[in-house]
């Protein structure tokens, strides 16, 4: 069955072909890691993460790439505006040095871990830090320098974005000036408004340099890294839609032009978690909150997930409490369903064909999510199949609904176990009517009944 993907490029959707047979090669683009992830954040890595799983449930191997920012990253996006990391450094009191620099960041880094790991999002194959490499960095803008595409302004070294044509092609424009936004006329040493930093000069703080000691900027860094992980060009580049303008359209613009070739053949992109009114979470608009935040409200990292994946990853979801603490309570039911299932039963085919469909069109979540619900509820299926399909399923929910507690015959009071007993002599005596008397009177007592291959099973109704 073909795996159909939205491809911001074409804006449209596609068959997935890969590179390398059974081979994806994915980049995610990763948190610049000067603060805790907030919730908006972190839907960019559930996304991912289901989109790596769906392909696993393929049988397709992934080689996951999910890059570090620890430097180089500016307050503006673009190439105004301070140093995120230096900001941070500020914050906290730390001394302006790469050494202090690096304590920050790995404290951040490792908070970011510790988020993934309750959203139980899988690790990906490298988290390569941007520190790390400086040298890639250096090496690709040289080989832009090469190929006369870069020019030296007082405070950098530049893109020249006009050497470029196919500038902006991933927002669908074909002028040079999409996703420029604020940063017209910020530099009046730029040739063009859209050309971007490869590199900034700092004679305080930073690595040296051909063209002088500083930073490199926030997009080389990107390209530097996908290119040592995945090769270029690799199968599929995800980021936040809020990428889209700048950072992967600069992205674009660098590699093809150093190397000669596509970055990326598919470019995926999740749409903004928005609370309150349609505003995007960020800390500066005060709407900041964290895994940590949810935590206090006895709101889990998975019921979060869950409510991620009822709606599908580009459309636009606005978060409150009430809608959250409904998709835990969803979530709790589900966990309770599985749990009074018996082992020993067999995934659906016809239930697995439909969940593979869903899944391969372009990750389409709501409806897998709808189709376990329509599952649960299905009197032609027996618990046994119900819970080993459901937990196929999982292999792309991501739920851990394996670890969902069992629901034992010790919690049955012995009265109705012994109504069950009597219920399973009338129908070893083939006995209808007494058989469907006995169960009509368990019901009534706020139990129900289960006929398996094992025999009849008696558990609290759900």
């Amino acid at each position: 069955m073909d795996i159909q993907l939205y491809n911001t490029l074409s804006r449209g959707k596609e068959a997935f072909k890969p590179i390398k047979k059974g081979l994806v090669g994915m980049y995610n683009c990763g948190p610049t890691v000067h603060d805790y992830a907030h919730i908006g954040n972190l839907r960019s890595y559930v996304f991912a993460d289901s989109l790596r799983r769906m392909f696993e449930y393929n049988g397709y191997e992934v080689a996951q790439v999910v890059n570090i920012t620890d430097v180089g990253h500016l307050v503006s996006d673009a190439d105004e505006g301070e140093d995120k990391m230096t900001k941070a450094l500020k914050r906290e009191g730390k001394p302006l040095s790469l050494e202090a620099m690096r304590e920050v960041a790995t404290f951040y880094y490792e908070r970011f871990v510790e988020d993934l790991k309750a959203l139980n999002v899988e690790l990906p194959k490298a988290f390569p830090r941007a520190s790390d490499h400086i040298k890639e960095d250096i090496e690709l803008i040289g080989a832009l320098e090469k190929k006369g595409f870069v020019y030296k302004a007082s405070d950098g070294i530049y893109f020249d974005t006009r050497r470029f044509p196919a500038y902006g092609k991933l927002g669908g424009r074909a002028d040079k000036t999409a996703g420029t936004g604020s940063r017209i006329g910020a530099n009046p040493e730029k040739r063009d408004p859209a050309d971007f930093a490869l590199w900034k000069f700092n004679p305080k703080l930073g690595w040296p340099s051909p063209w002088g000691q500083g930073f490199p900027g926030w997009h080389i860094e990107c390209s530097a890294m996908s290119a040592k992980y995945l090769g270029q060009p690799f199968d599929i580049h995800t980021g936040g839609i809020d990428h889209i303008p700048v950072h992967h359209t600069n992205e674009i613009a660098q590699s093809e032009a150093a190397y000669g070739k596509p970055l990326a053949h598919y470019w995926l992109h999740n749409e903004f978690l928005t609370v309150g009114g349609d505003g995007k979470m960020a800390k500066s608009a005060g709407n900041f909150i964290t895994l940590k935040t949810l935590a206090d409200e006895s709101i889990s990292p998975l019921a979060y997930r869950y409510w991620l994946l009822s709606a599908h990853y580009r459309s636009p979801v606005r978060f409150t409490y009430d809608a959250v603490r409904a998709a835990q309570n969803a979530l709790i039911r589900l966990l309770a369903a599985v749990g009074s299932y018996p082992d020993g039963g067999k995934a659906v085919p016809a239930y697995k064909e439909r969940f593979l469909a869903f899944v391969n069109d372009d990750l389409d979540m709501p409806e897998a999510v709808a189709l376990a619900w329509e599952l649960v509820k299905d009197p032609k299926v027996n618990d046994a199949d119900k819970r080993a399909t459901l937990l196929d399923f999982d292999r792309v929910f991501g739920l851990k609904l394996d670890s969902a507690p069992r629901v034992e015959e010790e919690t049955v009071p012995e009265e109705i176990k012994a109504l069950s007993d009597a219920r399973e002599g009338a129908r070893k005596a083939k006995d209808w009517k007494k058989a469907d008397a006995i169960r009509v009177e368990i019901e009534a007592r706020g139990f129900e009944v289960s006929d398996t291959p094992e025999g009849a099973r008696v558990r609290p109704k759900r």
